[in-house]
């Protein structure tokens, strides 16, 4: 990774918002300075979509939030034939630190996430019957099945010569999905063996009638 060394005296805004978008912004302009265009076709090429919105109105704002920041700065504008003029990027040295400082955080410290199946489980009960439980939950199953199915094509589809570093996400997605297939299954089959109690009251519970 070539970091872009540039003396800078802009005063870097540490409350902007930390998206992984901007993260990936940042860290592709260590690479090299790059216009927002590029910035998303390199993206969608290294597969970064599984991960990150790469919708392009997104990267355009982002672009522009990091450059009032003076974490990002432009470089030149140019223009080819008919095109639309675009504007090369570069990192700044605050942006540099911001990325170094961004890294080690998210690396160390597990934060707090609310992820949309926790929630749904918390009320789960609402479903009723338990077999309507465990029909959502082997929908589910499948679900995940395709998508471990997915991530290993994908690895597949990586160039033997890369360093296993550079797809390393790909093997932590495979692991969170294969976590959560082997808890759904058993989920399902002690639901279905009367290991894990579906209680009498919820199938009897009567919703109110307006």
């Amino acid at each position: 990774m070539r970091i872009v060394d540039i003396d800078q005296s802009m005063t870097t805004n540490r409350s902007l918002s930390k998206s992984t978008l901007a993260l990936a912004v940042l860290e592709l302009l260590a690479e090299a300075p790059m216009h927002p265009y590029e910035l998303r076709q390199t993206m969608l090429e290294r597969g970064h979509e599984r991960a990150i919105s790469v919708k392009a109105a997104s990267i355009y704002d982002t672009v522009e939030r990091l450059t009032k920041a003076g974490l990002i700065e432009p470089v030149e504008t140019s223009r080819e034939g008919r095109r639309p003029e675009r504007t090369t990027y570069r990192l700044t040295r605050g942006g540099a630190e911001e990325l170094d400082s961004w890294l080690h955080q998210l690396l160390e410290e597990p934060s707090r996430e609310y992820p949309r199946f926790a929630a749904a489980l918390m009320f789960v009960g609402a479903l009723r019957f338990k077999d309507e439980a465990i029909k959502v939950l082997e929908r589910r199953a499948a679900a995940v099945e395709s998508q471990i199915a997915s991530v290993e094509a994908m690895m597949r589809g990586i160039p033997v010569d890369l360093p296993r570093l550079f797809g390393i996400e790909n093997e932590y997605a495979r692991a969170m999905h294969a976590a959560e297939l082997e808890w759904i299954r058993r989920t399902i089959a002690e639901l279905k063996d009367g290991t894990l109690e579906w209680p009498r009251m919820l199938e009897d519970f009567q919703w109110p009638m307006n």
